[in-house]
């Protein structure tokens, strides 16, 4: 596995890596919501955002995308899931950025189970507006020493 940073040429494996994670970890979400997503990913997020992606043989199967200290995004092929992939792009940009925090939707088993894995907590519980689902704010690390708890 290789992980570079994101390139114009990248658009296209990473809506198809966006799409079938998605629709694994987020079966509730209706599809137009999902449908304005696709088109926001290269024309809104990916332009302000520092996206590192996960290559497996030439073949990008995962992506990690940045605004500040925030994973807007966090997308593996469910094909690789569970081989390291997330946990290596999430090990990349807490390299980089030290705190991280992440918005993930209570009712995704999938991505919740992987950041309290890596060590993140809540940190506060809200209404995403758009789909009218509760969002949970994470946090790695937490601790008023965040420097001493690299992971």
């Amino acid at each position: 596995m290789r992980i570079r940073k994101y390139e114009d040429d990248d658009v296209t494996a990473i809506l198809e890596t966006w799409d079938n994670a998605t629709r694994l970890a987020h079966p509730f979400l209706e599809e137009d919501f999902l449908e304005q997503e696709r088109t926001n990913i290269p024309e809104l997020y990916l332009p302000h955002a520092v996206t590192w992606v996960a290559e497996v043989e030439g073949e990008v199967v995962g992506f990690i995308a940045l605004i500040g200290n925030e994973i807007g995004g966090l997308f593996v092929q469910p094909s690789h899931h569970r081989t390291g992939i997330g946990r290596a792009l999430v090990d990349k940009v807490h390299a980089t950025n030290g705190s991280l925090e992440v918005e993930v939707f209570c009712e995704n088993s999938i991505g919740r189970r992987f950041y309290a894995r890596y060590g993140f907590v809540e940190m506060a519980e809200k209404r995403h507006e758009p789909t009218g689902q509760k969002l949970l704010r994470l946090q790695y690390p937490i601790g008023p020493n965040v420097d001493s708890l690299d992971g």
